[in-house]
C-alpha cells in the first residue's frame, strides 16, 4: 500500500518545505522506492497560470500541460519524476470543483460545507495520485505557514486522513525554523515550540521536526525540543543552511531523515545509493574555469521568476566543470541605454520567456549585440521570438517588423497566431501547453547538441513563426534547426555563421536535471567556456559527463 508523507511548516514562509519535500523524495529513490510529490496550495487562484512572477515566481510547466507553482520543478529535479497536474492542487481549483458538483445537483440539495465537502475534495486529490501512479510513497507540501487561515481545510483534510488510511500509512512532517540570536548568543526554540502547538491544537502531532538552522543544532537544544514539541530526539533532524540546494539531501541523509521515515512507516531500511549525486555536489564544489552569462529579462527583480533557466545553467555548469556566476540584466534599461554598458565581459547571454510588450525592444538589443559580437546565445520562448524580430527588422530590413502580440497592426507580423486562434480573445486555455514533439533538421546545431532526431519539449505560448516570411528568413541566412513533425511550425532557430546562437519556441529548462543537464544549455555553457578562454588567451577544459 502507499505510504503518505505530509510537510508543513512553521514560523515563517519560505523555509524550505518545498526543498525538504525534495530532498526527501531524493533519499526515498537512491533506495529504490518510488515517490511522487503533490503541492498542495492555499491561493484561490485556480493555478499560476495568469499570476504575475512577480507575485509568485516561475510558472512551472508539466507534461500534461498544467501551469503549475515552481516548486513542482524542484520535485522533478530530484526526484527526476515527470510530475502532472494531479499534483498541483490549489484552493481555487478545490472550491471550483465541489461548486461545479453543487451546480449540477451532485449533493442532491444538501448544504455544501468545509466540512465535509472541501477537506473531503482534498483527501481524494491525495487519493488520486496514489492511484494514478501507485508510487511507494506521496509526499504532500501544504502551501503557507501553520496557523494561516487559509490553509487550515487543508490541515483538517490531513489530519482526517490518517484515521482513513491507517496510522502507520501516515507520517507528519513540521519545517520549522531555529534562530541564532546574536545579542543572546544562543539558539531559540520558543518559536517551534509555539509552531508546533499551533499545529497540535489543530490535531495534528509531528512525527517529524526538521529545524531549519545556521549552525549545528546542540544536543541540549534537541532534548529540548523532543520533550516540549512530544517528539523523540533522533526524529528533530537538523537541516543546516547549505551552499547548493543540491547539497541539502546530502545533509538530510546524514541527519537520518530518511531512515527515520521509513522506521515510522513501517518499511524496510535499504541502504542508499547516492554515489552519483555527491559526485555532482563535489563537481559543483569543485569547478575549473569561471564563466559569466547575463539573463536579460523583464522580472529579473525576483529571480524565481527565472528559476528554472537559473537550474538549468547550474546543471550545465556542473557537467562542464564550470564555476556559474550569473549577471542579471532588466531588459527594460536597454531600450534607453548602449547594451555595451550591461553586456560588457559576459560569457553568454541568455533571453528568456515572458509576455507582455514591456521590455521587449531591450531583449531584442541584447540579441542583437550577441549576433553582432559573436557571443554565444540561447533563447527561449519570447527569446526566439525576439529573435526571429531582430533578424527582420536588422538584416531581411522588413519595414516595422514585430509580433502580433505586440503590435496588432504591424505590417510585417512575423510572429503570429495560429490560424485556428485568430478570434480566440481568452488568455488561458489557447496557447501550447504541455509537452509536443520536435523534428531536429539534420546538419544544424540543434541536431549536434541532441543527437536524435526527434525531441519532445515542454512550451507554453500561443503565438508562433509566420510561415509567410520562412522563404526570405532561409534565402536571408537563418536556419530553421526545428520544426514540428508536419513541419509547419517552427520550433528551432539558429545562425550557421555564428560560434553559438540558437533559440527555441519551447521552455528546456523544465527538462534539466543536476545528474543530466539539458543539451541546449550544456551546448550553451560549454561554448561560453570556449569563447572565455580563446578571449583570455586559456585552453579550455575538456567537459566531462557525470
Amino acid at each position: 500500500m502507499t505510504k503518505f508523507v505530509f510537510v508543513t511548516g512553521g514560523v515563517v514562509s519560505s523555509i524550505g518545505k518545498g526543498i525538504v519535500a525534495a530532498s526527501l523524495g531524493r533519499l526515498l529513490k537512491s533506495r529504490d522506492y518510488s515517490v511522487s510529490i503533490l503541492k498542495l496550495d492555499p491561493y484561490i487562484n485556480v493555478d499560476p497560470g495568469t499570476m504575475s512572477p512577480f507575485q509568485h515566481g516561475e510558472v512551472f510547466v508539466t507534461h500534461d500541460g498544467a501551469e503549475t507553482d515552481l516548486d513542482l520543478g524542484h520535485y522533478e529535479r530530484f526526484t527526476d519524476t515527470s510530475m502532472s497536474r494531479l499534483n498541483s492542487v490549489t484552493t481555487g481549483s478545490i472550491y471550483q470543483s465541489v461548486i461545479n458538483r453543487e451546480r449540477r445537483g451532485d449533493y442532491n440539495g444538501g448544504t455544501v460545507q468545509v466540512i465535509p465537502h472541501i477537506t473531503n475534495e482534498i483527501k481524494d486529490r491525495i487519493t488520486r495520485v496514489a492511484q494514478n501512479t501507485n508510487p511507494d510513497v506521496v509526499i504532500t507540501e501544504i502551501g503557507g505557514t501553520v496557523g494561516d487561515i487559509e490553509s487550515l481545510p487543508f490541515l483538517e483534510a490531513i489530519r482526517q486522513f490518517r484515521k482513513e488510511v491507517g496510522r502507520q500509512n501516515v507520517l507528519y512532517m513540521h519545517v520549522t525554523l531555529i534562530p541564532w540570536i546574536a545579542s543572546a548568543g544562543e539558539m531559540k526554540t520558543k518559536p517551534t515550540q509555539h509552531s508546533v502547538k499551533e499545529l497540535r491544537s489543530i490535531g495534528i502531532q509531528p512525527d517529524i521536526l526538521v529545524c531549519r538552522c545556521d549552525r549545528q543544532l546542540p544536543e541540549g537544544i534537541k532534548e529540548k525540543l523532543s520533550a516540549f514539541c512530544d517528539v523523540p530526539v533522533e526524529c528533530v533532524i537538523p537541516c543546516i543552511d547549505a551552499k547548493s540546494i543540491y547539497e541539502v539531501p546530502l545533509i538530510l541523509e546524514q541527519e537520518g531523515l530518511a531512515t527515520q521515515t521509513l522506521s515510522l512507516l513501517q518499511m524496510t531500511k535499504q541502504p542508499p545509493d547516492l554515489q552519483q549525486w555527491q559526485t555532482l555536489v563535489k563537481r559543483m564544489y569543485n569547478p575549473q574555469h569561471r564563466i559569466e552569462i547575463a539573463i536579460v529579462g523583464k522580472y529579473v527583480q525576483l529571480s524565481d521568476a527565472y528559476i528554472s533557466v537559473v537550474e538549468a545553467l547550474r546543471h550545465a555548469a556542473i557537467a562542464t566543470r564550470g564555476e556559474l556566476h550569473i549577471r542579471w540584466i532588466n531588459s527594460e534599461e536597454l531600450e534607453s541605454e548602449p547594451p555595451e554598458m550591461h553586456l560588457k565581459g559576459v560569457d553568454a547571454i541568455v533571453v528568456p520567456g515572458g509576455f507582455g510588450s514591456r521590455g521587449v525592444d531591450g531583449k531584442i538589443a541584447a540579441i542583437k549585440y550577441a549576433r553582432e559580437r559573436q557571443i554565444p546565445f540561447l533563447g527561449l520562448c519570447l527569446g526566439m521570438q525576439c529573435c526571429v524580430i531582430e533578424w527582420a527588422r536588422n538584416v531581411a530590413k522588413l519595414k516595422n517588423a514585430h509580433s502580433a502580440e505586440f503590435d496588432e497592426n504591424s505590417v510585417n507580423p512575423v510572429i503570429n497566431l495560429l490560424p485556428e486562434q485568430q478570434d480566440v480573445v481568452d488568455l488561458g486555455g489557447t496557447m501550447r501547453l504541455g509537452v509536443y514533439p520536435c523534428h531536429i533538421v539534420p546538419n544544424t546545431l540543434a541536431f549536434k547538441l541532441y543527437r536524435e532526431d526527434i525531441t519532445y519539449e515542454r512550451h507554453r505560448h500561443r503565438y508562433e513563426f509566420n510561415n509567410a516570411y520562412r522563404k526570405l528568413f532561409l534565402e536571408s541566412g537563418y536556419l530553421i534547426g526545428g520544426t514540428s513533425p508536419d513541419g509547419k511550425l517552427v520550433e528551432m532557430v539558429e545562425l550557421p555563421e555564428h560560434p553559438f546562437f540558437i533559440a527555441c519556441q519551447f521552455h528546456p529548462e523544465f527538462l534539466s536535471r543536476p545528474n543530466g543537464s539539458h543539451p541546449l544549455f550544456q551546448g550553451l555553457v560549454e561554448a561560453a567556456i570556449t569563447y572565455s578562454c580563446e578571449r583570455d588567451g586559456l585552453i579550455a577544459p575538456a567537459a566531462q559527463v557525470l
